[in-house]
Formats: C-alpha cells, structure tokens, sequence
C-alpha cells in the first residue's frame, strides 16, 4: 500500500488553542470525526474515547475529535461529559473535505448534507495508518484502540 501522507491543517479548538497537524509531537494521533455534538450516537461514542484516553496516552496516542460545530457548543459538549481531549471546530470543512467525510445522509427522510461518522489514524509523520468510515458506534473504539495497541 502507498504511504499516504496527511496534509497539514490548521483548526479552532477547546482550550482556546488553535490545532495545528504539523505541530503535534503524539507518537500516533486518532482523529475521530463526528457528526453533531450532545446527540446520541455521538455523546456515546465521544464517552467511550474518554474512558479508553488514558490507556490511549499510554500508547502515546493523542485523540481529537472533530465536527463542523462551533468552539461554544464544542466547549459546553466537552465540560458536560468530562472529555479530557480536544475537539476541533470544522465549521468550514477543511479537515472534513481533506478527508472526504462529508456526505448526503438521510434524516427523518429528507437529504441532509452532513459527517459521516469516520476515524483515522495516524503517525508521528502524518502518515495514514488506517481509516474506518462509516462506523457504527458499538464496539468502535475499542477496535480503534486494538488496532493501536497492535502497532
């Protein structure tokens, strides 16, 4: 397989930081895409990532999560479920259109434009170990994480 390489992005974060790609010194690094924050599926998924945080950090594994919501609502979704990692704000889709995840979705029967729940992960050098699109919740993470550990 040919080593993709990600390119460098720069985004809004919690903390009043700005993300920057080219800057994190995590030995590997999860970024997992999200549609909307506080709705089920993605409060659920962003807990379980917050469970397994300390054990990602062990594996020297940064995580952030990242959807087109503003850093306000991002702020608020991190403070109420206790999240100890950064989630980035794409309100422009750059990250979103640099890794194709945004699709038409259907929602309550009409088209919606939106994220479609995606995790990549990467190394130190930017380089794309593995991406899931698609996903389902259940059982996700865990496999995210069993898949760094394996590294």
């Amino acid at each position: 397989m040919e080593k993709h390489i990600v390119e460098d992005f720069s985004l809004p974060s919690t903390g009043g930081n700005a993300f920057r790609l080219a800057q994190t010194t995590d030995k590997y690094l999860v970024l997992y895409f999200y549609p909307k924050d506080n709705t089920p599926g993605c409060t659920s998924e962003s807990i379980q990532f917050r469970d397994l945080h300390a054990e990602f950090q062990k594996l020297g594994c940064g995580i952030y999560g990242i959807s087109r919501d503003s850093l306000k609502s991002h702020e608020g979704f991190k403070a109420k479920h206790g999240l100890p990692f950064d989630l980035l704000s794409d309100a422009e889709e750059k990250a979103c259109g640099q890794f194709k995840v945004i699709k038409m979705k259907n929602l309550y029967g009409k088209q919606v434009r939106g994220i479609e729940r995606s995790t990549f992960v990467l190394d130190r050098e930017r380089i794309l170990l593995r991406a899931w699109r698609g996903v389902k919740v259940p059982g996700h993470v865990q496999e995210v994480f069993d898949f760094v550990k394996a590294l």
